[in-house]
């Protein structure tokens, strides 16, 4: 069996996340999604709309998904490579070359981004009806 993993928030979730989902699961055949924690994304700054509990159980649903694990840190990835016996590391091409350092472990397959959708952009786009 191939294992793929990918890494993200899967805050405020769309088609583009969808996408990155549906593909990275056609590279094998069970699909590991790490998460960011409420903790993880305090630490990076960064603020999700949505819990952990509840963008775990989001993409719990989602019939690409196979399991949904716990980011902590920006260190696991080795661990969790290993620990899940991972075949496949996937990540948007935004990354591109930052997880180099994993082609020790397995195969870093970076996907293009769909064209037109972010998080951010729904963000801003909310940002200006509320204040528009």
């Amino acid at each position: 069996m191939k294992k793929v993993i990918t890494y993200g928030t899967f805050d405020l979730l769309h088609w583009g996340h969808i996408n990155l989902l549906k593909r990275a699961r056609e590279l094998g055949d069970y699909l590991v999604v790490a998460i960011s924690t409420d903790k993880f994304n305090e630490i990076k700054d960064k603020k999700a709309y949505h819990s952990y509990e509840n963008r775990k159980m989001i993409l719990e649903s989602i019939r690409y998904v196979d399991e949904v694990i716990p980011e902590n840190n920006w260190e696991q990835k080795i661990e969790d490579i290993k620990k899940h016996d991972i075949d496949i590391f996937v990540m948007g091409d935004d990354w591109k070359g930052k997880f180099d350092f994993l082609k020790d472990y397995c195969e870093v397959i970076y996907l293009p981004r769909t064209i037109g959708i972010s998080t951010s952009k729904i963000k801003n786009d909310l940002f200006s009806v509320k204040n528009g």
